[in-house]
Order: structure tokens, then sequence, then C-alpha cells
């Protein structure tokens, strides 16, 4: 195991943050993951998943029995996680910039591209290697202009030569479920049964640009502008874990999350050894343009009819608003059949907001599909 230390740019004079990845596994492996937790400070789960992870790397690693090169990030934010007001953690979005942590990460598709065609060849492997390194190079040459910039920089470069990033979220109040791409979708279907995934949402481009998305899209976008004349494979296949909920910091849990994720390395040919058969989907792969908010429609006490994992048919009540000084009751019902996978952990709704989110199956939205 090799541990690294990342210097962030300092906000200010004499504050300095840091982030740490973990190597594991052969540095000659044909093949490499990696993974992180918490880019959300508030979204805790996947930091104890990553610490099981950990453990079960170091000791695959000594045993021989890892074939892959493995990079894990325990606390992929480390400025967010310092953000508390009033005993309130608030590590979804900068507070400098307001901006999500997990939204606009750099595109480096046109400077990949810039002069590419005189180096690709017709080897599929040989024309992977030249648009990492170009990957690399571009994000080495672009210099951060704040500290957020330098931490989406930061974990850009250790993630742009990886075929597969993880990156381990929660919701509120949620049962386990995830997105991926359509692209990587047969990848993932096999972490998505070992994981349990109540929903499994799927697009290309989600509008974002969020971490997950800063890979596939560029490899993509390279297909679409090269791959009728070059052979280029999806260089790097993403997914989103959601760990349930932010109150599910549970080892029992941690210990399922991290032997799934170990599962599915098995099932892949990176560790060593029989992977267990493979359990059933609990539900089917749906896009994530049928993916629907429900919105409170006035303010009031929030009071749920509908619990996370529960499939709802279209009109059903999911939760009511009560006024009580006005004495009124406003619905939330399902717009749509489909899974009721997250909910809202506050209980007293402000006109607008998000109550639940829905997994549905016919699409309906476009453009910008993301939570904000």
């Amino acid at each position: 195991m090799e541990h690294r230390t990342h210097e962030l740019l300092g906000s200010v004079p004499g504050h300095i943050s840091q982030l740490h990845s973990f190597h594991y596994g052969p540095q000659d492996s044909e093949r490499s993951v990696y993974i992180q937790a918490s880019l959300h400070a508030d979204e805790l789960p996947g930091m104890l998943v990553a610490f099981k992870l950990k453990q079960h790397m170091a000791e695959l690693e000594a045993a021989g029995l890892l074939h892959a090169r493995v990079c894990i990030v325990p606390i992929a934010n480390p400025i967010g996680l310092t953000q508390q007001l009033m005993d309130v953690p608030l590590g979804r979005y900068e507070l400098e910039t307001l901006k999500n942590f997990n939204r606009h990460y750099a595109d480096m598709t046109d400077a990949i591209a810039d002069n590419l065609e005189s180096a690709l060849g017709e080897g599929e492997g040989d024309n992977t290697r030249i648009i990492r390194d170009r990957f690399l190079a571009a994000l080495e040459n672009k210099s951060p202009a704040n500290a957020l910039e330098s931490l989406q920089l930061t974990l850009q470069r250790l993630a742009c030569q990886a075929d597969y990033v993880l990156d381990l979220h929660c919701d509120f109040n949620a049962v386990a479920h995830l997105y991926t791409t359509p692209a990587a979708w047969p990848t993932f279907e096999p972490l998505a049964r070992y994981f349990g995934a109540h929903a499994s949402m799927l697009a290309t481009d989600s509008g974002g640009q969020s971490f997950d998305e800063c890979f596939t899209l560029a490899w993509e976008q390279l297909r679409e502008r090269f791959g009728t004349r070059f052979p280029i494979a999806y260089g790097t296949q993403s997914i989103t874990l959601e760990l349930r909920g932010q109150d599910d910091v549970d080892h029992e849990l941690a210990d399922h999350d991290s032997r799934a994720i170990v599962d599915w390395m098995t099932h892949l040919g990176m560790v060593h050894g029989e992977a267990p058969t493979l359990p059933p989907l609990p539900f089917p792969p749906t896009p994530l343009a049928a993916m629907e908010f429900l919105v409170a429609p006035h303010g009031g006490l929030l009071v749920f009819h509908a619990h996370p994992g529960d499939q709802v048919v279209c009109g059903q009540l999911v939760a009511e608003i009560i006024d009580p000084i006005e004495d009124s009751v406003h619905e939330v019902r399902a717009t749509q059949d489909g899974m009721i996978y997250a909910r809202s952990q506050r209980r007293m709704a402000t006109a607008g907001m998000i109550v639940a989110d829905l997994a549905g199956h016919e699409s309906r939205r476009s453009g910008y599909l993301l939570a904000p």
C-alpha cells in the first residue's frame, strides 16, 4: 500500500487542506479502480465503506489476490467537511462560491481532441493509453483559481486514468440506489445486484458535469468524433453508488456494501477467487429522464404515506402537507408508476421543495436531470 498526500490550494494564508489517497495492487496491473467517498461532505456512509475497503484491499494485496490497481480516497472533500454552522454540517455546497461540490467539473474533451487524430492508430489499447495520457496532461496544465477548483482538479487527476470510477454518496432518507450510463450498465449490473440497488437510473448526460460524468462524457464525445475512423473504447466507466440515507452510518451496512464491491471486482477478475452467485436485481434499471421530483405545493407539516423502497402507482398518495393555521391539507401524489427511492429528512415543508424522488418508467424530462 502507498499513502499519498495532496496539498490543496489554500483560500487564505495559513490555511491548508490536504487530500489523502491510498493505493493498492501491482503497478503493472492492466486494470484499475478509483473509489472515493463523501464528496458531499455531509454524506458519511461512504466514508465508513471506504474504511472497510482499505482493510479488504490491504488483506488482498498481502495475500497476492489483488489483480488490479486500486486507489481509495476515503475523504474526498476535506473542505466541505469543515463547514459546520450551529451544529449543522453544510457539506453539499462550497460556502464561498455556493457551488455544489459535485457539479461543473472541468470538461477536458477539446484539449484531449486537439491534434488527437494524428496520434491515433488501429490498436484500441494503444488509443486508450494515448487518450488517458492526454487527459492527465490536460488536467495537469490547468491551474485552479480557488480552493474548490483545486479540490476538483486533484480528484480528476487521481481518477482520469482508471478503468472504473466509483463515487460513493448517499441521499437524505433512501434505499440503496445508483446512477450510471447505459453504456456502462452491463459492467455495473453485477455490482447493482451485489449491492441490492432498489433503483438503477441511467443517463449518458445528466446535464451537471458531475464527477462521474466528467470522465464518461469525455470518452463518449471522443468516440463520436473519432470512433468511425479509429477504435476507441470506453476508457473509463463510472458509477455513483447512493448508500441509502445520511443516518445509515452503520457497521453492518458498510460491511455489506464493501463486500459487494469486492464481490463485483472478483466477478470481473480483478480479485482472485470465485465470485458469489449473482442475486436478483430488486428493481429494473430505468432512464434518469423518467425520474421525477415530487414537490410540495404548499408550506406546512410534512407527513409521509410512502416510504423509501415502496413501489407506487400513478396517483397514489405519497405525502400530505398540513397547514395547522388554515387547517388545510395538500396532497403529494405519485405522477407515474414507479419506485419511491428517496425522500426528504425535513418534516416542515416549504412551498416548492423536493419532498420525494420517484424512479419512473416514462421519460418526461430532458436537459438538466439532477437535484440542485
